[in-house]
């Protein structure tokens, strides 16, 4: 696997809310860049991490998507799209599970053609009532170094941001660095920002012990985060809005993680 299509990102979420409450947040974590070509090698390959099977590190095939195969269901949502051109070479970015346990807010898929061009980014985002959304967008032509795309809001994720929003991405496809960055804005504009930027490390089990290390249990910090992050905008008074069946929520695409949280 090359610098472009696996790896550890060491890195920083960022997010800052900008109305009706300011709110920052600033987070040391990590992702994994993973080609799905790859998923069944992992289990021979490393000591640390492993693909539908116990390890420190894991990754499963029912915390994406459908729950089967990921690879697959990559290939069947760009394929809905007319986008199955791009389905030559797809890289998975995302939290692994850390002692059996992961909560992903947001997977991204980076999607590419015969030619090594990326042609489309599949965002997958998972929110705290196990539910996700995969918001399946094409890559511009006229894209270079910065991929831009924008798609209206339809899954419910945060009681403190309304359903009437519109994501902006600005997106530095993995290489020595990656950047993910998601504009919300409502019709008064921007509401919150949020970003992840992280630079490449080789995929090795010596980098994943580094690792370990460096970000100790992270996916419990992260779902502990989110939580305490919530306690602070409810001190600060934020507008609070509820999980509801709206016609939008309904339209959404999920699934229903039965077993997500364990091996």
């Amino acid at each position: 696997m090359n610098i472009e299509s696996s790896g550890i990102y060491w890195g920083r979420v960022v997010h800052e809310r900008q109305r009706p409450k300011k709110h920052r947040l600033s987070y040391g974590v990590f992702s994994l860049l993973i080609d799905l070509d790859e998923l069944r090698t992992i289990n021979g390959r490393f000591r640390l991490l492993g693909y539908n099977k116990s390890a420190f590190f894991s990754l499963h095939d029912r915390d994406h998507g459908s729950g089967g195969q990921i690879r697959n269901w990559v290939s069947e949502e760009l394929k809905k799209k007319g986008l199955e051109a791009f389905s030559t070479r797809i890289s998975m970015l995302c939290y692994p599970r850390i002692l059996g346990y992961v909560f992903n807010p947001l997977t991204v898929f980076f999607c590419y053609d015969a030619g090594g061009h990326i042609g489309a980014i599949v965002y997958e985002v998972h929110n705290t009532f196990k539910e996700r959304r995969a918001y399946v967008l094409a890559v511009s032509k006229d894209s270079k170094e910065v991929v831009r795309q924008s798609c209206e809001k339809d899954f419910y994720v945060s009681p403190f941001i309304p359903m009437d929003c519109r994501y902006q991405f600005r997106v530095q496809p993995p290489s020595a660095h990656t950047r993910v960055v998601i504009r919300e804005e409502d019709a008064d504009g921007l509401l919150l920002a949020a970003a992840f930027s992280g630079s490449h490390r080789q995929l090795t089990d010596r980098n994943l012990l580094k690792t370990a290390i460096k970000y100790p249990l992270m996916t419990f910090k992260v779902i502990i985060g989110i939580h305490w992050e919530a306690v602070r905008l409810l001190l600060k008074g934020a507008p609070y809005f509820s999980h509801s069946d709206s016609a939008a929520s309904r339209s959404r695409l999920h699934t229903e993680l039965s077993n997500s949280v364990t091996d």
